[in-house]
């Protein structure tokens, strides 16, 4: 038993179908990459170790976190509760990333009922939002001015959409999943070097009064790796939701502090009213699953992207020969070239399937075949068009969003079989840097195109709107076998790199064979319709000459992907996370 599982336990006193139906050194870049690696990439590998267990398996993005979860599993908690405790924990620990002032996608795989179902907690916008909400004088705020503040907050999601899905498919308690968080918010927790490390690079002066007096010591310092960290007025907030529910946060105290912090923040002021709050609803929806080679591949659908796309890219493939050597050049040519592909396709047509029709030709076999024609093995094809999925397919503006990181995922399963695959965010790291009752606000509006037309004044598909859902990157995914056996629990955070995380994972398991650990080691990959981005490290030279003599324009970049996977095989659970964070995969 670990340190961290005693503090914990000593604290505590409780102790498929196939058819998509649409309606301490960082380097990184501020903007595109908020969420650097910690120092080198793969730099805990050798932490890494090769997880098994029989009866069950949290993995997530903290330690603190992955004891919490297991903490739960091991009072008979199912996989919603345990990813609960993790979220709230994450919360606490790893702030930057998620919390209970962001949104989230969730998976449940039931299996009594033999049934998956996704839950979206994305944000939305208030109702008093219009689609110039980020346009100054006919021109787009630089995304800078618009993250910190009320302006880019969304009305949060994921505590409603966790209180949701506990109500079907809980066991313990909804007070008790609350304990591991609340005692270690009230006794303190250790700064790792990534929570260091990233504050560093984040402007102080973005920072609200109170997230500054947390987060910094009176010299404006980032308060030091290794001290303890305590959150009082989070484990406040944490106990009042846990005895009166999610309807606290929603319709109580908390929704009027949320309100007044956004519409009087530092920075750029918001309009969200404790009526955005009471009104939030967290939604049930189809998955999106597709067969790829031998297995059910399936995921969230709109307002994220994720799995749509991923779908798009897997079946475009599917008739290629990727080889069964990681990392060769055709595969990667290949992979690449589907994926500029499907990500023009995205650009032009996905965001929120509440207001928008998203065409149900994008994963018809007659369109993927149009668009897998346009494959060269021999040469890149070069930045891609989107398609015209359907002839009477209503042209949509040329898209201008800008994506952040700040995005942590859970993969959990239960020793029913049950399983969770969720990913949370806040969007960019430390969100809209507004800190409420201990927990910081997200800044997800900004995940809306900050043009609403575009040059030709066609509207942006992803323009802002009341009550709309901004769209999102985000893919927790589960794969199934023949037999409809769940086999793999998977995501990650990362951005628009979120995709190219995930596919990367698919394919290096099912194409080349590879297990969890070399799963999560993998390096990264893959195009935006953009450069060919390759992951800095050993033997990239090599890749990325081959790379070039086929046309391909490549880019080394330090892809700080946080895949956290589970692979069943029969009785047996494997885990991994990902050694370029600090999470850890534990079971029994």
């Amino acid at each position: 038993m670990t340190q961290i599982l005693r503090s914990i336990l000593s604290l505590s006193l409780l102790a498929l179908s196939t058819i998509w139906i649409a309606h301490p050194a960082i380097a990184f870049d501020p903007r595109a990459q908020p969420e650097g690696a910690t120092s080198g990439a793969l730099e805990n590998s050798a932490q890494n170790k090769a997880i098994t267990a029989k009866h069950h398996m949290v993995v997530a993005a903290n330690p603190y976190a992955s004891e919490a979860g297991l903490y739960i599993l091991r009072r008979g908690g199912t996989a919603i509760d345990a990813a609960i405790a993790v979220q709230m924990v994450l919360n606490l620990v790893e702030p930057q990333s998620s919390g209970i002032g962001g949104g989230a996608f969730l998976l449940h795989w039931s299996q009594g009922e033999r049934k998956l179902s996704s839950f979206d907690g994305r944000e939305t916008a208030p109702l008093a939002a219009k689609p110039d909400r980020f346009m100054r004088n006919g021109k787009p705020m630089k995304f800078r001015e618009a993250v910190p503040g009320g302006l880019s907050v969304g009305t949060p999601g994921v505590l409603k959409m966790l209180a949701r899905v506990h109500k079907r498919h809980g066991r313990l308690p909804w007070a008790q999943l609350f304990d591991p968080a609340i005692k270690l918010a009230v006794r303190g927790f250790t700064i790792s070097p990534r929570l260091h490390g990233l504050l560093q690079k984040t402007d102080f002066a973005s920072f609200g009064p109170r997230a500054q007096a947390y987060f910094f010591d009176k010299t404006g310092d980032p308060k030091p790796v290794g001290s303890n960290l305590k959150n009082p007025d989070f484990a406040q907030a944490l106990s009042a939701i846990a005895r009166h529910g999610s309807d606290y946060f929603y319709r109580g105290n908390l929704a009027q502090k949320i309100a007044k912090a956004v519409q009087t923040s530092h920075g750029q002021k918001g309009d969200m009213t404790p009526q955005d709050l009471a009104a939030y609803k967290a939604v049930e929806r189809a998955p999106i699953c597709v067969p790829y080679r031998l297995y059910n591949i399936c995921g969230m659908g709109p307002p994220s992207s994720g799995m749509l796309t991923i779908a798009q890219v897997l079946k475009i493939i599917e008739p290629f020969d990727l080889g069964r050597t990681p990392l060769n050049r055709t595969a990667l040519h290949l992979i690449a070239e589907a994926e500029k592909l499907a990500y023009a396709d995205r650009k032009r047509y996905m965001a929120d399937s509440d207001f928008i029709d998203i065409p149900q030709a994008l994963l018809e076999a007659r369109y993927l075949a149009s668009r897998r024609a346009l494959i060269s093995p021999a040469k890149t094809m070069g930045k891609a068009k989107p398609g015209t999925p359907g002839k009477k397919q209503k042209r949509t503006g040329i898209d201008a969003t800008t994506e952040n990181n700040g995005t942590s995922h859970i993969s959990i399963i239960d020793v029913q079989g049950n399983a969770v695959s969720m990913t949370s965010s806040i969007e960019g790291a430390f969100g809209a840097r507004l800190m409420v009752s201990g927990f910081l606000l997200n800044n997800e509006l900004t995940d809306f195109s900050f043009r609403p037309k575009d040059q030709q004044g066609r509207s942006i598909a992803n323009r802002v709107e009341p009550l709309k859902r901004p769209r999102s990157s985000m893919s927790p995914t589960m794969i199934f076998d023949r037999h409809g056996r769940l086999h793999m629990v998977v995501g990650s955070p990362g951005g628009s790199r979120i995709i190219l995380y995930v596919l990367k994972t698919i394919i290096g398991h099912i194409d080349w064979g590879l297990e969890a650990k070399a799963l999560s080691e993998l390096p990264n990959f893959g195009s935006r319709n953009g450069p060919l981005e390759l992951e800095k490290g050993p033997g990239v030279q090599m890749i990325d000459t081959g790379l070039r003599s086929l046309g391909h324009k490549t880019r080394l970049a330090p892809m700080t992907s946080g895949v956290h996977l589970i692979i069943r095989k029969g009785n047996v659970l494997m885990g991994a996370a990902d050694p370029r964070r600090e999470g850890v995969a534990l079971g029994d």
